[in-house]
């Protein structure tokens, strides 16, 4: 291929970096390009445009920018539009004469520092191929929006030999453009971009990526992707909705696969399929109900050709609903498929009936009688049928669309999974439009029929839109559509999915905005990017957009952006006053210099999200001597449920929060108050803490040594405004007080409070607990059952998270074995969700969203646990207890340690294995029996200050017997 290029004069040492701009028809950008690579801080760069036979004047832009620049920047142009962003890339790269060489997109720029970055990290690692950070920015987004592109990969520096070393890069980050290479590199190898055909970049990555001797990652960004979302022409690689662009998908692919076979990487390539099933395909598959059945065809007879061949590993890693996809399209199974899809697209929404066979619950009722594939449509453990109406998102489809007159005629479908609605419920619903842009208006119309047809509720609106809608005009151009459902008086809420209803021909109704018709006079049915019906208002005539435009001149002139100026500055000042550092700052500048309130107290239980623990116990016994305080509990989130009616809540982190805790007299919690906000002198500060420690706390934990000496000072400083810090036991004094740094004279030796009922009921075991009778019975439990609990604490996760909590032991075969004798209660951590099998509903219950534990383990006859601390707590009962540590040799090799050796001193059987752990439940009183003088040396050793009267003995040293604090 012949290409003119305007060549340099000769002379000159060689540039560091050679950056290949190319370009088609974006003369507009391309000088910004550009400009990003002229303004590198490293100077010795020169670009090289490579014009794609552009038809706008880009390359006449690329000469005049290599008449400024004179040996800094070269243009070349190819005779014929390539098609692709290949050829281009390929022709710069061969007129460049840099050590290194990147490439960029001409709408797209380079991150000031990029250059100098990539290079350093190159030739102080020797590495052929060098990657940065690149970031998706949203230029026509209101609010800045900029994404880092898999950010995980770039936290830290670091080089890998082979790719082998790292399979998330070549599987995720497949970009060409935030990288530099070693030129020599890319031609010993012979490394070229594929020609005539699109997704050039996964390709030419992969070969780099399996060639390179060395490769050095930067957590710098070096990359600003530019992107459109509102754009009406889309990206080549977002053409989905044409067959070509998922053929040159596939055939790249293909191309990746025989490189990856050729060297015999089979578990790279497993991680490769494992991505295209879990993002390639999937991109495609939120296209589906937006394109016709010949579309949908071609590409399922495509996706069969090439997935037929993946390895069932591949789908073993998938999701439920992504496993789910694949199998129904393999299957061409349209009516199930679309469903699923919306599912795929809107995460948590149910958009199948359900089905349930032999207590499992199923996607759909057919190929059940398939193994395979009964397998891949049990959807048991998303615990659709666990949830109540309130939290369920159902799909809600549009069935018909019709306007008559001034009225707008809507019909749907609610899909009524395993008939959550039963069929006499009492209905009503009405249709909520909002505005996708925050207004201060919506507007409701009733539902006119509402009815069970089959596994759905079909219902039908009458809408008088022209009469009693009146949207502003301006700022609520786009209105999305609500369905609220009450069945009995619950309410659930869906979107309302287009459907197979054809909206693109669909006919407008006329509307009068509040601002007149000058802005809109028409408000037209579309879809919304994630399938969902809307309305856009719209101008018809050409008068009406001669008038639009009149006001969008006015709207955009100088008087309009000042008071838009001035509008974005009150709602900058408002976020500003909302921002946790605003309220630290009042807090510590105004609210503190408040008055004491006397007699004020402040109770919170684990961070706000329970009414709970200790702090209940002791607010409880306030009350039962009913003391003149004033009694402040806090909540995090929404307002809650169950906390007591007789006293003040305040949501965590709001100003009566702070306010609050700015004047008390007492601040009692078992957690800690925001470590931020400094306490008074004059605020007694009473720490309940949450359980004496098996795992080491505090100080004592390898992460704190490693802090910085300030992270250090700032955590110190809030222990020190412990006044005072209960303890249970002097093993609580040897761990938790000294990892805490907590003196002598603040400990309070009373044992905790949240244990004198079990204190109490292990004295007398014959008197039922109050407490436990009323759990009970809210359960279903009865009188003659004996109930175990499974109580075991979280496990962390990658990067200090929380891992998903699945049950370690079969509940079903649990069920079957002692069904008839015992009842299992499931008290995951509160940071984690329990899923049960509607085969086990009586004989297993989840009772994680029990706020409580105390009222559970006085019921529990029996309790299985691992690592929590509850373990000292119900020792405090004398019952049998049960320690089921399945993942004992990974858990003891923790960094962090422990105070305890368990194995050692467990006062119960401890389960390596599940047929252990059943074995040690088959016979309870042997366990009590066996166990019962470890027990006791137990309780002696780690509960030995808890003797029933913690909160008594608390409240009067604090309060006194007759209110007074002291």
């Amino acid at each position: 291929m012949a290409v003119s290029i305007d060549r340099p004069e000769p002379g000159g040492a060689d540039p560091d970096i050679s950056v290949v701009v190319i370009v088609y028809n974006d003369a507009p950008r391309l000088t910004t390009a550009v400009r990003s690579v002229l303004d590198q801080t490293l100077r010795n760069v020169e670009v090289v445009i490579a014009d794609d036979c552009s038809t706008d004047g880009s390359y006449e832009v690329a000469r005049s920018l290599a008449a400024g620049h004179p040996g800094r920047v070269r243009a070349l142009r190819l005779p014929e539009n390539s098609g692709g962003c290949g050829e281009p890339r390929n022709q710069g790269l061969a007129e460049a004469r840099g050590r290194y060489v990147m490439f960029l997109d001409s709408d797209d720029t380079l991150e000031r520092n990029a250059c100098r970055n990539l290079l350093e990290a190159a030739e102080r690692t020797g590495a052929d191929l060098v990657s940065g950070r690149c970031v998706r920015v949203y230029t026509d987004s209101r609010h800045g929006k900029r994404v880092p592109w898999y950010p995980w990969l770039y936290r830290c520096t670091r080089t890998v030999e082979s790719i082998a070393e790292l399979p998330d890069l070549f599987v995720f980050d497949t970009l060409s453009t935030n990288k530099c290479y070693r030129r020599a590199f890319l031609v010993e190898n012979g490394l070229a971009f594929p020609r005539g055909i699109h997704y050039e970049d996964l390709l030419f990555s992969a070969q780099a990526y399996l060639a390179a001797g060395r490769i050095t990652l930067i957590p710098h960004t070096v990359y600003h992707w530019h992107v459109e979302q509102k754009s009406t022409t889309k990206s080549i690689s977002n053409r989905r909705h044409e067959i070509n662009n998922f053929t040159d998908r596939l055939e790249i692919h293909r191309r990746i696969d025989a490189l990856l076979n050729r060297r015999g990487l089979d578990e790279l390539k497993l991680h490769k399929d494992i991505k295209f099933l879990k993002h390639d395909l999937v991109l495609y598959l939120r296209e589906l109900p937006f394109l016709d059945d010949a579309y949908r065809h071609r590409f399922a007879e495509l996706a069969r050709g090439y997935l037929q061949d993946f390895p069932q590993a591949a789908y073993a890693r998938l999701d439920r609903v992504q496993a789910i996809c694949a199998y129904l399209l393999m299957r061409e199974d349209w009516d199930n498929l679309m469903p699923a899809v919306d599912t795929l697209i809107n995460h948590d929404k149910i958009s199948a009936p359900l089905a349930e066979r032999d207590g499992r619950v199923y996607w759909c009722d057919r190929y059940l009688d398939d193994p395979g594939a009964r397998e891949v449509m049990d959807v048991t453990a998303l615990g659709h049928h666990g949830r109540p109406l309130e939290r369920m998102f159902l799909r809600n489809v549009l069935t018909g669309y019709a306007v008559r007159g001034d009225l707008v005629l809507l019909e749907g479908a609610v899909v009524n999974p395993l008939h959550a609605v039963p069929a006499d419920a009492r209905l009503t619903a009405e249709l909520e439009f909002r505005a996708r842009r925050r207004s201060l208006q919506t507007f409701r119309f009733p539902v006119r029929t509402l009815r069970h047809e089959g596994d759905t509720l079909v219902w039908q609106a009458s809408v008088p839109l022209s009469g009693r809608f009146r949207p502003l005009g301006v700022v609520d151009e786009v209105w999305d559509v609500r369905l609220h459902l009450r069945a009995d008086g619950r309410r659930t809420t869906s979107r309302i999915t287009a459907g197979n209803v054809d909206l693109e021909s669909a006919a407008a109704v006329r509307v009068r905005p509040r601002l007149s018709r000058l802005m809109a006079d028409r408000l037209a049915p579309e879809v919304s990017a994630k399938g969902h019906l809307a309305f856009r208002l719209a101008q018809h005539g050409a008068a009406a957009r001669h008038g639009r435009a009149l006001v969008d001149r006015h709207l955009h002139g100088s008087t309009a952006r000042t008071v838009k100026g001035a509008y974005r500055t009150l709602r900058a000042v408002k976020r500003d006053l909302a921002s946790g550092t605003r309220k630290v700052q009042v807090y510590h500048r105004m609210l503190r210099l408040l008055p004491v309130r006397r007699g004020t107290v402040v109770f919170e239980s684990h961070l706000g999200k329970q009414y709970s623990d200790s702090p209940r116990a002791l607010y409880e016994e306030l009350r039962r001597r009913r003391l003149p305080v004033t009694a402040i509990w806090s909540y995090a989130g929404e307002r809650p449920d169950g906390f007591p009616d007789d006293a003040e809540l305040v949501r965590r982190w709001s100003w009566r929060y702070l306010r609050a805790l700015a004047q008390a007299e007492f601040w009692i919690d078992n957690q800690g108050f925001p470590l931020r906000l400094a306490k008074r002198p004059e605020t007694t500060y009473i720490q309940t803490w949450h359980g004496s420690a098996l795992k080491k706390m505090g100080f004592d934990e390898p992460g704190y040594r490693v802090m910085s000496e300030q992270e250090q000072r700032a955590y110190q400083e809030a222990l020190d405004r412990f006044d005072h810090f209960v303890v249970r036991s002097e093993h609580d004094v040897r761990t938790l007080a000294r990892a805490y740094r907590i003196p002598e004279e603040k400990l309070l030796r009373t044992g905790y409070p949240r244990n004198d009922a079990l204190v109490r009921a292990a004295r007398d075991p014959r008197v039922p607990d109050p407490s436990a009778r009323r759990l009970a019975e809210r359960l279903g439990i009865g009188p003659d059952r004996r109930v175990v609990l499974y109580a075991p604490t979280f496990r962390a996760g990658a990067g200090g998270g929380v891992q998903a909590f699945r049950l370690p032991f079969d509940v079903q075969r649990f069920a079957d074995r002692f069904g008839d004798r015992y009842t299992l209660l499931v008290r995951s951590h509160y940071l984690n969700r329990v899923t049960l099998p509607p085969s086990v509903a009586g004989r297993v219950i989840d009772v994680t969203g029990e706020g409580d534990i105390t009222p559970l383990l006085l019921l529990a006859d029996a309790l299985v646990t691992d690592y929590s601390s509850v373990m000292f707590d119900y020792a405090l009962l004398r019952r049998p207890l049960v320690f089921y540590v399945y993942d004992w040799e990974e858990y003891s090799r923790d960094a962090r340690g422990t105070y305890v050796d368990l194995l050692k001193e467990a006062p119960g059987p401890v389960a390596r294995t599940e047929d252990e752990l059943l074995a040690a439940l088959s016979d309870l009183p042997a366990v009590g029996a066996h166990y019962e003088a470890q027990l006791k040396e137990f309780v002696d050793k780690y509960g030995e200050y808890d003797r029933g009267d913690a909160a008594a003995r608390i409240v009067d040293r604090f309060f006194g017997p007759t209110g007074e604090a002291r």
